[in-house]
């Protein structure tokens, strides 16, 4: 399975700042050993792909440090040249792993799941929305190659914070359909309208998540048909995270993993996935329910590969003979 990354690009923060920057690396160290996993570095996102999304004055106040100091400060970070290359390597990892998924099934994206990225700001250590630019080029794509500009694309995202970045984006569009289940009372706390919004109160566990995870995805598959899912498997709804005030097991994640990634499989949707967030009070956590999505996606890729004739990686799986 194809698994990009950025981790080289580390931003310079101050001491005591509260972004796990290394769980990154460790993430990264860990599916190192895992044969099944080939690991890419991730290219950086060009303007063209940056601009389907955000504001040219944005994406090159961004890239020059010459935005206002207040909107550096929205998004958590002090500006570097290492913030604004990380930033398009994050939304390039995505980009691939898009890519990557409408041929192979599932492929993944390190780092990412930077929901809360306006189009013309950033916010919640979100610089640029990478999930909103893979869909737009994703699309743009589609259409270059004589397709309808218009493929149905749906994000289901379950971290523990809202997307209201990718909401507010993709509000009045019907071609993307954004699911968000997340804490009612968590940041932000003015939420945006995703197409389907289920907010979940503090300390909710397993059973009720999962629940509640049930009849949000039977309410997808009753009003959109997605040709591709990018999924936000956010590590903050563990019960061991800082942020995220729920209350769900290691099982009760990997529940849901599974749940997802099979919702994909037996419709034959082909999911790309990022890791979003995770704020752990001992990072090791954050890392394992990291590694426990993988391993479980990695079960769902082996039957992906069932599809896929030997050779012939290149064309898209969706015009693919079906295989239970």
């Amino acid at each position: 399975m194809h698994v990009f990354y950025a981790t080289q690009f580390v931003l310079p923060l101050p001491e005591g700042h509260r972004f796990p920057m290394e769980k990154y690396r460790m993430l990264r160290d860990a599916l190192a050993s895992m044969p099944q996993v080939q690991l890419g570095q991730a290219e950086p996102a060009p303007d063209d792909a940056l601009e389907l999304v955000h504001t040219p004055l944005y994406v090159q106040g961004i890239d020059h440090g010459t935005l206002a100091a207040a909107v550096y400060r929205e998004i958590g970070f002090p500006w570097s040249p290492a913030m604004a290359e990380r930033a398009r390597r994050s939304v390039g990892a995505s980009i691939s792993a898009a890519r990557t998924a409408l041929h192979q099934g599932l492929a993944a994206n390190i780092a990412g799941g930077t929901h809360h990225a306006y189009a013309d700001k950033g916010g919640g250590f979100c610089v640029f929305n990478d999930f909103a630019v893979a869909a737009r080029t994703v699309q743009h794509e589609h259409a270059k190659a004589g397709g309808s500009p218009k493929l149905p694309i749906a994000i289901i995202d379950l971290d523990v914070h809202q997307g209201n970045g990718t909401a507010h984006i993709f509000q009045g569009d019907s071609s993307v359909f954004t699911l968000s289940l997340h804490g009612e009372k968590n940041f932000p706390f003015r939420k945006e309208s995703s197409t389907l919004d289920l907010g979940l109160p503090d300390g909710a566990g397993d059973a009720e998540y999962l629940e509640t995870l049930e009849h949000a995805l039977q309410e997808l598959e009753r009003k959109f048909e997605p040709a591709l899912v990018l999924y936000l498997a956010g590590a903050d709804p563990h019960e061991g995270d800082r942020l995220g005030r729920l209350k769900l097991t290691f099982d009760g994640l990997m529940a849901r993993d599974r749940r997802v990634f099979d919702w994909c499989w037996q419709r034959r949707i082909p999911c790309a996935f990022a890791m979003g967030g995770g704020y752990g009070h001992s990072l090791d956590t954050t890392v394992q329910v990291q590694v426990n999505t993988y391993r479980i996606a990695l079960e769902y890729w082996a039957r992906w590969q069932r599809l896929v004739t030997p050779g012939d990686e290149s064309r898209p799986i969706a015009t693919l003979g079906k295989v239970d």
